[in-house]
């Protein structure tokens, strides 16, 4: 036991020192998801030196989604300058076009794990995948998506 807390302080340790800077705020587009189809108005927040917030506001083939994220940023300068890589949890709120058998509001839980490259101009470039499952009420279970996003830094 005392192994297992030792390694887990030290990987946390080694983790808060290699957060990345996350400096300022971005607005963009973020493309993709479930079915290939779709886009999100995309908003980043910063909340500290190392964490943000996402809120993103979609239109897909089935409806609209609200999600809001909170991400944990590391660097990731080893690979180039403007590399970052995040995870994050959240919740998705979910309104589609229902049928008999489905209810047209949806409720739960997101994750979301990417990397993301900044330029030296106000751009900036992601790709993440992002899994949820709805829990009131089950929109077929869940969904999950592979993105690419693009935002304006300022």
């Amino acid at each position: 036991m005392k192994k297992f807390v030792l390694l887990f302080v030290l990987i946390f340790s080694t983790l808060s020192t290699i957060s990345a800077q996350v400096d300022g705020k971005a607005i963009g587009l973020r493309f993709g998801g479930i079915d290939g189809i779709g886009a999100e108005v995309s908003y980043q927040h910063p909340l500290g030196s190392s964490n943000r917030l996402e809120a993103d506001l979609g239109i897909n083939s089935w409806g609209l989604s609200f999600t809001g994220i909170y991400q944990w940023v590391w660097d990731l300068s080893a690979l180039a300058d403007g590399f970052n890589w995040y995870a994050g949890v959240g919740g998705i709120l979910g309104i589609h076009d229902g049928d008999s058998n489905n209810s047209n509001f949806g409720l739960g839980v997101a994750g979301q794990v990417g990397i993301e490259y900044n330029f030296n101009i106000p751009l900036q470039l992601s790709l993440d995948y992002r899994p949820a499952v709805y829990v009131l009420p089950s929109f077929n279970g869940g969904y999950d998506g592979i993105c690419l996003s693009v935002r304006y830094k300022f």
